[in-house]
């Protein structure tokens, strides 16, 4: 496992909820991680940790290929990739999403 990949598993599993995305929770930097900031806090999560993929390229990149997904944001709940913000989306209009954060 490369270091970037390591770190990345390492934010992953050290966090109950991640959110990879541009920008940060409060600023958001792109439509998509804006939606799915905007999701979690419906969805009434307030253990969220977020990494900014702008600030890091290889983690950017990176991330990519950890979960075999080529768009961002990307969610990860108790260390499992969930999706990006259509998948959140649906997720939570059919309450999957509520049960997946579910302590």
């Amino acid at each position: 496992m490369s270091d970037v990949q390591q770190r990345i598993d390492e934010l992953v599993k050290g966090n109950r909820v991640v959110l990879f995305m541009k920008g940060t929770a409060q600023f958001p930097m792109c439509g998509f991680s804006g939606r799915a900031i905007q999701i979690l806090k419906a969805a009434g999560v307030s253990d969220l940790t977020t990494f900014n993929v702008l600030e890091d390229a290889e983690v950017r990149q990176g991330i990519k290929d950890y979960a075999n997904w080529p768009t961002i944001p990307q969610l990860y709940v108790k260390g499992e990739f969930i999706g990006g913000s259509d998948i959140m989306m649906e997720m939570y209009e059919s309450g999957e999403l509520q049960q997946a954060l579910a302590a």
